[in-house]
């Protein structure tokens, strides 16, 4: 019998819509001659749903419409794997993996990690450590630089810190220069983001931020390429060539990355082959210092007055999408898509499958 493997989509999460993309893109590509699919979705409001339709019904948010039974993942190991609720009483399903399609909070942040991890079941991407490091920016920007791991200057600050606001706020300036980048310090895809010029700006971008997370990560400007990595594995990491954003917005914002479509990517960038190199040794070495296992996307700046290359963050669970970078960089190097889903499960369930 083929290895059951639940597509988990959804989620509490500012990325939901992001997450049903994804996950509809998989299900389109999926290995099903290796493995047997099943969707365990994850409404807005919380609710766990077996789903037994088309994966069609994904993107829009029609599945919930579709035929659901209330489910669960359940820690008991006994089980190993999930309760759903059928007419005649709750029945039970082994799961040998999940790829946990759930991007931003509640997904790539350790927690459905942890549950997973409790019940036992292998699963697709980092572990609870590295999916929690890498989630919050500020913990993520202190272990790279005691990784000597360069990126641009940064500083943060807590809800705790809004009190005296009023003095923080030129010393940021001081220290970081406009413009200045705020961002929530859990959070993806650009969401919560500003680009702030001014004061009137910068207070208005830290009332943003606040509204999606306790912390808040500030950082300097940097004039410079956007160019990402993708990696795979576990021990034997392998990073891709770069490729890079030619972003059409003021930056790479949410609408840009899933809604638009009018950004285009060069890939390999458009670097000299020994940045390139660099890029993509800097890429591992982040890679495994912030705990990653199975695959990330690691995001970097290269500035263009210095040729300095700055890392920006790492993705532990990065889109799927019919856009994104991170199946479009495995595929240009030399993986069909259906190939790389397939070699992730296998990573998951023990077969390090990435040379």
């Amino acid at each position: 019998m083929k290895p059951v493997v639940a597509v988990l989509f959804g989620g509490v999460s500012s990325e939901h819509e992001i997450s049903l993309l994804s996950a509809a893109s998989i299900l389109k590509n999926f290995p099903f001659d290796r493995y047997e699919p099943v969707l365990i979705g994850i409404t807005k409001e919380g609710r766990w749903l077996y789903y037994t339709g088309e994966a069609d019904a994904l993107p829009e948010g029609r599945w919930e419409a579709g035929p659901c039974m209330p489910a669960f993942i359940t820690p008991d190991r006994g089980v190993h794997g999930f309760l759903y609720q059928t007419p005649g009483g709750w029945a039970q399903k082994r799961l040998d993996a999940v790829f946990p399609v759930l991007h931003g909070k509640n997904g790539e942040d350790g927690t459905i990690q942890g549950l997973l991890e409790l019940a036992n079941i292998p699963y697709v991407g980092c572990g609870v450590l590295g999916s929690a490091v890498c989630m919050d920016k500020a913990v993520a920007n202190q272990l790279m630089e005691q990784n000597g791991i360069p990126r641009c200057e940064w500083a943060h600050i807590t809800r705790a810190d809004l009190a005296g606001l009023a003095d923080i706020l030129p010393k940021l300036e001081q220290k970081l220069g406009y413009p200045i980048f705020v961002k929530p310090a859990n959070a993806g895809s650009s969401v919560g983001i500003s680009k702030a010029v001014d004061r009137p700006a910068l207070e208005k971008a830290v009332a943003l931020a606040f509204q999606h997370d306790d912390r808040v990560v500030f950082e300097r400007f940097v004039d410079g390429q956007e160019v990402e990595c993708a990696v795979i594995g576990g021990d034997a990491a392998e990073a891709s060539l770069p490729g890079e954003i030619l972003s059409s917005a003021d930056f790479y914002d949410y609408e840009d990355k899933y809604l638009s479509g009018s950004s285009t990517t060069a890939i390999p960038a458009r670097l000299p082959p020994e940045k390139l190199e660099e890029v993509r040794a800097l890429a591992v070495k982040a890679y495994r210092a912030l705990c990653c296992r199975g695959l990330s996307r690691v995001d970097f700046f290269v500035e263009r007055a210095t040729g300095r290359v700055l890392l920006n963050e790492i993705n532990t669970l990065p889109g799927f999408t019919s856009i994104s970078m991170y199946p479009k960089l495995m595929t240009q190097a030399g993986r069909s898509y259906q190939g790389l889903i397939a070699e992730l499960i296998g990573l998951a369930l023990g077969e390090e499958a990435a040379s």
